[in-house]
């Protein structure tokens, strides 16, 4: 009777031990800096530019155009991302577009002006 409840701690104590330890083992990648899929230490892994992710932004937005040039987001987030990458000569037709197409816009209008301006500028 006394060997019963003996190998039931046994049992539990190195169960305990087990998830202990494999819980460890999961976690040393991720202190070690390493990339588990690739080996690579972690930081090695370039992050894309702001810049980078505006030229993909324009990129998609042009495509939609492509599809419905009256499209008025997709003219939108096409001028605002030339506007932030100060490609203003680039924003100038979007947003010529979207004054034409709401002409009660005043927004429109306003951003139109200033990307005339900034494109005049040095």
């Amino acid at each position: 009777m006394l060997a019963k409840p003996r190998l039931q701690r046994t049992f539990i104590l190195v169960s305990g031990l087990c998830f202990a330890g494999s819980m460890v083992m999961g976690l040393v990648p991720l202190y070690a800096g390493q990339n588990q899929q690739t080996g690579q230490p972690v930081a090695s892994i370039e992050q894309p530019s702001e810049q980078d992710l505006l030229r993909e932004e324009e990129k998609g937005f042009a495509l939609v155009l492509q599809r419905e040039p009256e499209n008025q987001t997709a003219l939108e987030g096409l001028a605002n991302a030339r506007m932030q990458l100060k490609d203003y000569a680039g924003a100038i037709a979007p947003l010529e577009k979207l004054v034409s197409l709401y002409p009660e816009r005043a927004d429109y209008q306003q951003s139109l002006e200033e990307a005339r301006q900034k494109q005049r500028q040095p």
